[in-house]
């Protein structure tokens, strides 16, 4: 590559690792980001959040992507040497990041917290700004929202963990058996549980109290799993709905990493009105949680009556080589490569607005 063209390059950082419970699938997912860069248009750099906070250049994955970017091993380096200025510039060899990819899951990550960061930094990132992200992780807050929208969800509860007493009676007045109990801000299924009695609830609240100190109890219904990846901001684009056929009682986390038994539906099976449904559906949840960048709108069908529900959003959906989120994109003629150029496109876009609006004088 001549010196003009590396010049002319756009530095890219994709940051993974992080503090969540799902760290170890965000490696999984920036590795498939890394692959799928392209060299002639980004210089890519890997970053690494510790689990105690503390950014790293990745430079075991640094050196690997210079050799070949298809050769990384299956799992990242979680390693690195200390490349963050306490101030909030992120610079390497002396030079400043121009765009970021985060491809941080869970807490610290894909709830506002890095969306806020970088904002304050005035470096542009692909995926959902900081209200959108905020909205989307917190599980609570965003049933909250679509119910205010008259979107529908499946029938819930929430508490508190100091306002536990009593709850469980509540639970069974209201949501009754089976139901599932969820940490109110996790993702990747992590520390959620299906309680089939009074004894399992208690369990499954003690499971979820482990992950955060709101939890969210939501009626088991008997539903089709259906995805939507969704993209964009001012101008949004939605793939055909997938289906998940999970192998185990529901998605599970290993279900999903761990013996990977879900059937994966692309397209579902669905008729053609039915698919029209669940794309109207999967824009209005989109834009009523204020979402910007990009999300992975999960839907159930339910069974009996045929009734459409949003289940969640996920603002940085699962980017690995068998995720929904590129294989729905995939299918609708956009390339892996492609799906992450105009993910960068619609960032940089983003960017450009926002330092039009700032005020500089009265």
């Amino acid at each position: 590559m001549d010196d003009t063209k590396k010049s002319s390059r756009l530095r890219v950082a994709v940051i993974y690792g992080g503090q969540s419970a799902e760290r170890d699938v965000s490696a999984v997912s920036a590795r498939a980001v890394l692959q799928n860069l392209d060299p002639e248009k980004y210089e890519v750099l890997p970053i690494v959040i510790e689990e105690n906070g503390e950014w790293l250049l990745a430079e075991e994955t640094y050196k690997q992507l210079k050799v070949s970017r298809f050769d990384l091993p299956k799992t990242l380096s979680l390693e690195g040497s200390d490349i963050v200025d306490r101030s909030g510039t992120i610079e390497i060899g002396g030079n400043k990041i121009d765009l970021v990819i985060p491809m941080l899951h869970g807490p610290y990550g894909e709830d506002g917290t890095i969306q806020g960061f970088l904002e304050m930094c005035n470096i542009p990132y692909v995926g959902t700004s900081v209200l959108g992200s905020a909205l989307c992780m917190n599980k609570i807050a965003a049933k909250n929202m679509l119910t205010a929208q008259l979107i529908p969800t499946v029938p819930f509860i929430y508490t508190r963990e100091n306002e536990l007493v009593g709850f469980v009676d509540k639970v069974e007045s209201i949501i009754s058996y089976p139901c599932f109990v969820k940490p109110a801000n996790m993702g990747s299924s992590v520390g959620i549980t299906k309680a089939h009695d009074r004894d399992e609830l208690a369990d499954a609240i003690e499971i979820a109290l482990i992950y955060d100190e709101w939890i969210l109890v939501e009626k088991a219904v008997d539903v089709r799993e259906i995805e939507m990846s969704v993209m964009g901001d001012q101008d949004l684009q939605v793939s055909v709905p997938g289906e998940i056929v999970p192998g185990e009682e529901f998605y599970s986390y290993d279900d999903k990493y761990v013996t990977e038994t879900a059937e994966l539906r692309i397209p579902a099976p669905l008729e053609e009105r039915e698919m029209a449904v669940a794309q109207d559906l999967a824009l209005r949840a989109y834009k009523a949680l204020c979402c910007d960048g990009m999300a992975r709108v999960d839907l159930f069908y339910e069974k009996g009556t045929g009734a459409w529900m949003v289940n969640e959003l996920n603002t940085i959906p699962g980017f690995t080589p068998i995720s929904m989120f590129p294989k729905l994109f995939e299918y609708s003629g956009k390339s892996y490569a492609k799906l992450l150029e105009d993910l960068i496109d619609i960032a940089l876009a983003r960017q450009e607005r926002r330092e039009s609006k700032k005020i500089v004088s009265h």
